[in-house]
């Protein structure tokens, strides 16, 4: 039993949660969460397979799609050890500096795919409002200026507060709410003016979040002033059929991080279950779903996907 009001002091061990009240079936719980990092895992790592080896498909949406299955992998990895190592061992307590550092690629990754999100929105807006000058304008070279531009934009923003955390004393409870050390679990636990940390993650989301969020909504409203000036009804209709992917992904991220939200700051007393719950479907669910949407949405890559399951043809030999 984990005492919640033992004091600690600046070298803390935090204790992360499992699900409450089903300590004994963890190993069954287990099973889900397995499979569920399975598929995401190989669902992205085939998407990378076949946009490194099929040059049809060296193209900037594809390059995009392939930054979306980096950072996918990157929130299901940052997750994986902590998740599983309570489910199968029980193993609850984690050092702060590891806490601390899975904190960081937890929230740079999430960052990192609402960039992409609104980049492939860009991409989306060029293919369809500018298609003459798509491909000069979007070359290999601008698309990795992109991407690094993306990683040094999330990688930097959260040492600010990150690195306060060891300073705090934990004179309270140790127990966190997740299976994963997050930036607002843990801060709450501190015992010291964490108003600082909180502004910072109030600017965050808006300066981040925010301004992806409205750039995907701009984007689409250019794309559809666009559309609805297509004279035909399939021309319309293969426009918008190229951003349904995209516009999947985006809900994806995005309604799971609303509702989490939501629930942090207007459900706080309610069931853990459901905090436990909004949270592991918003860190798990994408790298899960995107892979499916994008190998079922997108022609190229499902027939891509297709070949790669079918056994080869076994030619005749004439004697």
């Amino acid at each position: 039993m984990i005492d919640s009001n033992s004091s600690i002091g600046q070298s803390a061990s935090f204790y992360l949660t499992g699900i409450p009240g089903y300590e004994s079936v963890h190993h069954f719980i287990s099973i889900p969460f397995c499979m569920l990092y399975v598929v995401g895992i190989v669902g992205n790592c085939t998407i990378l397979h076949m946009i490194h080896t099929d040059k049809t498909l060296h193209e900037p949406m594809y390059y995009f799609l392939a930054m979306l299955s980096l950072t996918d992998m990157g929130m299901s990895v940052s997750t994986l050890p902590t998740v599983l190592k309570i489910f199968w061992f029980d193993a609850l307590e984690i050092d702060i500096n590891a806490c601390i550092t899975q904190m960081y690629f937890i929230h740079t990754f999430s960052l990192m795919e609402s960039s992409v999100l609104l980049a492939m929105a860009f991409d989306r807006y060029a293919a369809i409002c500018d298609p003459l000058r798509y491909s000069s304008k979007l070359t290999s070279q601008c698309i990795l200026y992109i991407g690094a531009f993306i990683v040094v934009r999330c990688s930097t923003v959260l040492p600010v507060i990150l690195t306060r955390i060891p300073t705090f004393s934990f004179c309270h409870s140790h127990v966190l709410s997740h299976s994963y050390c997050l930036h607002q679990d843990v801060i709450r636990l501190a015992c010291a003016d964490i108003s600082f940390n909180i502004v910072y993650g109030l600017f965050v989301v808006v300066f981040y979040w925010g301004i992806d969020s409205l750039g995907i909504l701009l984007s689409y409203a250019f794309i559809l002033q666009a559309v609805l000036g297509i004279a035909s009804q399939g021309g319309k209709f293969k426009a918008l059929n190229t951003c349904a992917s995209h516009i999947c992904a985006v809900l994806i991220l995005y309604v799971p991080m609303i509702g989490l939200s939501l629930v942090h700051r207007f459900a706080k007393h309610s069931s853990l279950i459901i905090h436990i719950s909004m949270a592991n479907i918003y860190l798990l669910v994408p790298p899960v779903l995107n892979p499916i949407i994008y190998s079922i949405k997108t022609k190229q890559i499902r027939q891509r996907f297709l070949r790669i399951l079918s056994p080869p043809k076994i030619g005749l030999t004439q004697t």
